[in-house]
C-alpha cells in the first residue's frame, strides 16, 4: 500500500513555510496524542500520530524536504540505501546507481565516512518546557570500538590490503569494447581485509552501547522544536567523525492550559451569583495562583487577559499572556428552598422587563423577525 503524501498528512500546501508546517504539526499532534484518545479511538489515533510525526520529521528538515520534493518517498526511505535523506544528497544517489558503470563508485579504498545522525523523542510537561531544565536521557548508539580503535583488527595486528583490488575497493572487468568497474567482491569496497578480527567488535570497528547524556532544555521550547547535540550520533566508518543527535521535543497535554505560540489559554468556571454580583476568584498560573476581579454582570465567554503570565519564547521576544475564558456554571441539585428563591428571583426579573437580560430579549426579537411573527 502506497504511503500518503507528507503534505497531505499535515494538511499544508507544498509551498508552506516552516512556521506553517510547525503549526500544523502541533495542532495534529495534540489532536491524535495517545493521552487524548482512549478506548475504540486509541488504535486509529496512534496510527495517525505516527504518520503526522513522520511527516513532520521530513518536512521540518530542509535537506530531507528537498530530497522528498525531488524524489518523493524514495528520497527519504532508509531502505533505498545510502542516498536517503539525512545521510547524503543527490550526488550520493547518482554515485550509488551509476558508479559501478562509470567508475565513480563509492567503494574507493578505506573511505572515511561521517557517522549517521540519530533522533530521540523527548516528552516534557508544559511546566518543564516553559521553565527549561536539564534532562538525562539514555541513547542506544554505535560507538568506535576502544579495543581496536575502530580498525576492526585484533590489537597488535593490522588490516591487510585486499589482494583482489589492491586496496582500491573496485575491480575492472573488460566486456567487449567496454571496461566496467565494479565493487570488489572480496573486500566489498573497503579496500582491505581483516584476517584476525577484534574480539570485542567482531571486526566491525564499532560496538553497540547505551550512552547517558545530559540535555539542557532551554526555557520556552514547544512541540516540534529540536535540540542538536553535536558529535553524539553514531560512530563514523574508518575513523570518520561521528554524527549528531537531534532531540525532538514533544510537550504533553496539560490538564488546565493549552498553548498557542507564547500565550496560554484556560477555561475558568464561576458560579452564577459571582457572575451576576461580581467578586473575586483565584486563577491558576504556572507561577502560582493569583486573584482576579470579576465585574458584576459577567457573561459566559468573557475573556480576561492576564499580561505576562504566558511563555517567554525560546527564540526571543516578549513574554506572552494568560487568557482565561469565563464559563458561568448553572447550579444543579437544588433544594426546595433554593428552587423557590430562584423562582422568586425569576419573577422579579420578569416584572422589570428586559433591562436585566438585554441579550436574551434582543435575540428573541431577532427570532420573531426571522420567522415573521
Amino acid at each position: 500500500m502506497s504511503k500518503r503524501d507528507y503534505y497531505d498528512v499535515l494538511g499544508v500546501t507544498k509551498n508552506a513555510s516552516e512556521a506553517e508546517i510547525k503549526k500544523a504539526y502541533r495542532r495534529l499532534a495534540m489532536k491524535y496524542h495517545p493521552d487524548r484518545n482512549t478506548g475504540d479511538k486509541a488504535a486509529a489515533a496512534e496510527k495517525n500520530f505516527k504518520a503526522v510525526k513522520e511527516a513532520y520529521e521530513i518536512l521540518s528538515d530542509a535537506q530531507k524536504r528537498s530530497a522528498y520534493d525531488q524524489f518523493g518517498h524514495a528520497g527519504v526511505d532508509p531502505s533505498m540505501g545510502p542516498g536517503h535523506a539525512g545521510s547524503g544528497d543527490f550526488s550520493d544517489i547518482f554515485g550509488e546507481v551509476f558508479g559501478d558503470i562509470f567508475g565513480g563508485g563509492r567503494g574507493g579504498g578505506s573511505k572515511v565516512n561521517r557517522g549517521d545522525d540519530l533522533g530521540y523523542n523527548l516528552e516534557l510537561s508544559l511546566e518543564d518546557a516553559v521553565a527549561g531544565k536539564t534532562v538525562k536521557i539514555k541513547v542506544p548508539t554505535k560507538v568506535t570500538c576502544k579495543t581496536c580503535g575502530g580498525s576492526g583488527a585484533k590489537p597488535g595486528s593490522q588490516p591487510t590490503t585486499c589482494g583482489t583490488c589492491g586496496g582500491t575497493g573496485q575491480v575492472r572487468m573488460q566486456q567487449g569494447f567496454f571496461s566496467v568497474q565494479q565493487t570488489c567482491p572480496s573486500c566489498h569496497g573497503k579496500g582491505f581485509t581483516i584476517n584476525d578480527p577484534c574480539k570485542a567488535c567482531h571486526g566491525r570497528g564499532w560496538v553497540q552501547e547505551t550512552k547517558t547524556l545530559s540535555v539542557k532544555v532551554p526555557p520556552g521550547v514547544d512541540t516540534g522544536d529540536r535540540i542538536r547535540l553535536a558529535g553524539e550520533g553514531e560512530a563514523g566508518a574508518n575513523g570518520g567523525s561521528p554524527g549528531d543527535l537531534y532531540v525532538q521535543v514533544s510537550v504533553k497535554p496539560h490538564p488546565i492550559f493549552t498553548r498557542e505560540d507564547s500565550h496560554l489559554y484556560c477555561e475558568m468556571p464561576i458560579c452564577f451569583t459571582t457572575a451576576a454580583l461580581g467578586g473575586e476568584t483565584e486563577v491558576p498560573t504556572l507561577g502560582g495562583q493569583i486573584k482576579l476581579k470579576i465585574p458584576e454582570g459577567t457573561q459566559t465567554g468573557k475573556m480576561f487577559r492576564i499580561r505576562g503570565k504566558g511563555v517567554k519564547p525560546v527564540r526571543g521576544g516578549p513574554q506572552g499572556d494568560l487568557l482565561c475564558k469565563v464559563v458561568v456554571e448553572t447550579p444543579v441539585k437544588l433544594t426546595a428552598k433554593q428552587r423557590r428563591l430562584i423562582e422568586d428571583l425569576d419573577q422579579l426579573l420578569a416584572d422589570d422587563g428586559s433591562k436585566h437580560t438585554p441579550h436574551s430579549h434582543g435575540w428573541l426579537g431577532r427570532v420573531r423577525d426571522f420567522v415573521g411573527l
